[in-house]
């Protein structure tokens, strides 16, 4: 940092114009906090920005990738991680709110800033009560970049211990894309017969990819044809 000027210093910045006047590099310099020998933290902060593709990159970066930075190591990784972990939580609704799901946004605003950028793909469950406020919301699967195993067995359990009256289930694409493939079409047919024998309404599906969304019964993909 010797080469910048002391108030342009990412720090010394911070406290004279506030957070919002910073760049992602400065804010991620600071949250490095030191440099290595011959590199100072804004540059090291440049250099992981350049690795992961920018500060949307680094929502969907792993420990490993990280450590591959050279000045990285498990503690900074770790530093990074927690930093990103934290903003997105502050995004998350309260559970305490019980929100009412009236529609697909409303289902979004409760699932895409935790599971809109994950790198594999996940498959969870909203479990509601009779008046469609949120009971909980549940993480079933874990897969990979492409694809989640979920059986409609695992859905209901959750719901029938859970004390649902009705679910919407959830999933993301880490490609980026939302658009419900053929498979996913077919699984959410299956619960919605099964959810009928369960006296179980399973109300929608809705895919996301980083902050875009896919309702399947919004966008009419649920209809037989």
């Amino acid at each position: 940092m010797k080469s910048l000027a002391p108030h342009d210093r990412p720090r010394e910045k911070l406290a004279r114009v506030g957070a919002a006047g910073l760049g992602d590099n400065e804010l991620l310099a600071i949250v490095i906090g030191q440099g290595r020998r011959n590199v100072s933290a804004l540059e090291l902060a440049n250099a992981v920005l350049d690795a992961v593709g920018g500060l949307h990159g680094l929502v969907r970066a792993t420990a490993d990738q990280l450590r591959e930075v050279a000045g990285i190591g498990d503690a900074r990784a770790s530093q990074l991680l927690a930093a990103i972990e934290a903003g997105r939580r502050t995004l998350i609704r309260g559970h305490r709110e019980r929100p009412q799901i009236r529609n697909a946004r409303d289902i979004a605003e409760l699932i895409v800033a935790p599971f809109g950028c994950q790198p594999v793909e996940q498959f969870g469950v909203i479990l509601l009560d009779t008046k469609h406020r949120l009971l909980r919301i549940r993480l079933l699967s874990v897969g990979t970049l492409d694809a989640s195993i979920v059986h409609p067995r695992d859905v209901f359990r959750e719901a029938t211990l859970g004390g649902a009256a009705s679910v919407v289930v959830f999933h993301n694409h880490p490609s980026g894309d939302p658009a419900p493939s053929g498979d996913d079409v077919a699984l959410t047919k299956r619960l919605i017969k099964a959810g009928e024998i369960m006296g179980i309404g399973v109300l929608d599906h809705v895919v996301i990819a980083d902050q875009r969304f896919h309702s399947m019964r919004e966008s009419g993909d649920l209809i037989e044809r």
